[in-house]
């Protein structure tokens, strides 16, 4: 299932700044006989401008059903002859040639989004042709600490009401990553980068730095504002600064555990760590405030606690746990087996409903079941 409905695509669209910087990127590296690769094609806009920029072959991958849309947009517009949709994760296909150019936006509010990292490298080391090109070229993230009492009220000011201590769900909240706007008067100093992902030559899917500031201004330092300036080609670059104008992505807002007042000249040390755990990142902020007088603030905030973990869930975690299959692991287990290859799913369905009539409130449900399985994992 998408994580975005049409409006969601839409929206995407309507970034004028950034389809025209990924317009003018294709536009230099693209020749008549180019073959390009586009990953994440959702519905299909760079791989439309490929053919409309000359592509000789573009090749759309998408894995969940709006490629359907993207599909029948090419059909419309005459494409569907150059180009060849492929609705399946990226790391699992074959094209039968080389692209001379991979053209992706797999990123959420930053670029250290779910397996953005993993597709690119294995796109480019598997399915781009040598010397071929990369768009985006890299990614430089940066950071400042703000001073955002809106975002800070919207963050932290639900657990400050009705007479009660909600210090356990405050704790949690300040240490989530949260999409917000920072305005461009709210830097307390001037940005900083913390990494760059060269994506021509990364490695590993995970990142990290460390950076100091001297604060500027008289203020109270809510957090850090986290965002990314992208590298599409030569000289074209698309900018999402506080006061840049405003692309799709936002950008991130760490807190602090609790807001400080600073003064001119207060240092800030910051280092930030982005993990890749699974399909999700971990990120870690830690550092410290400090003032004439020394340390003012200490702080070591992870996503990690910002989720509540009862200790069921942490015992079922445990390497050293023996689980056993719920009831309805096993009917799920149970409905994997008879994926046969041979056997329709309405058949399945039937089945799963005789030997398991209390589990389901009618044959419907069962239907429902067991396609909700094939579709997840059927072929």
């Amino acid at each position: 299932m998408s994580i975005y409905d049409i409006a969601a695509y839409g929206a995407m669209l309507a970034d004028v700044e950034r389809i025209g910087a990924y317009r003018r990127a294709l536009a230099v590296s693209l020749g008549p006989d180019s073959v390009v690769l586009d990953l994440g094609a959702g519905t299909g806009i760079h791989a439309l401008i490929a053919c409309q920029l000359g592509a000789r072959r573009v090749f759309a991958v998408e894995s969940v059903d709006v490629i359907q849309v993207a599909r029948e947009i090419a059909r419309d517009n005459g494409f569907a002859d150059r180009i060849e949709f492929l609705q399946d994760n990226a790391a699992r296909i074959t094209l039968p040639e080389r692209a001379d150019v991979i053209v992706s936006d797999l990123r959420g509010v930053l670029p250290l989004f779910g397996r953005h990292l993993p597709t690119i490298i294995d796109a480019r080391d598997r399915l781009l042709a040598p010397g071929g090109t990369l768009i985006p070229r890299s990614d430089t993230l940066r950071a400042a600490p703000i001073e955002e009492h809106e975002l800070w009220d919207r963050v932290v000011g639900p657990w400050q009401q009705h007479g009660l201590d909600m210090t356990a769900a405050r704790r949690l909240a300040t240490q989530q990553l949260h999409r917000a706007r920072p305005a461009p008067g709210s830097l307390l100093a001037p940005p900083e980068t913390w990494a760059v992902l060269d994506y021509r030559r990364a490695e590993s899917a995970d990142a990290g730095g460390m950076v100091r500031w001297a604060v500027e201004r008289r203020g109270v330092a809510h957090g850090f504002a986290v965002w990314f300036d992208a590298t599409l080609g030569t000289g074209i670059e698309l900018c999402n600064a506080p006061g840049d104008p405003e692309l799709i992505y936002g950008a991130a807002f760490l807190p602090l555990p609790e807001a400080v007042e600073v003064e001119p000249g207060a240092s800030i040390d910051l280092r930030i760590d982005a993990r890749l755990i699974g399909d999700d990142y971990i990120w870690t902020w830690e550092g410290a405030i400090g003032g004439a007088d020394g340390v003012l603030h200490a702080f070591r905030q992870s996503t990690f606690h910002g989720a509540p973990i009862s200790p069921l869930s942490l015992r079922r975690g445990d390497l050293d746990h023996v689980p056993r299959l719920t009831v309805d692991g096993r009917i799920d287990l149970e409905a994997l087996s008879l994926i046969d290859g041979a056997t329709p799913l309405r058949d399945i369905a039937q089945r799963l409903f005789e030997r398991h009539p209390d589990a389901f409130r009618d044959a419907a449900a069962a239907r429902d079941r067991i396609a909700t399985l094939a579709r997840r994992y059927g072929s």
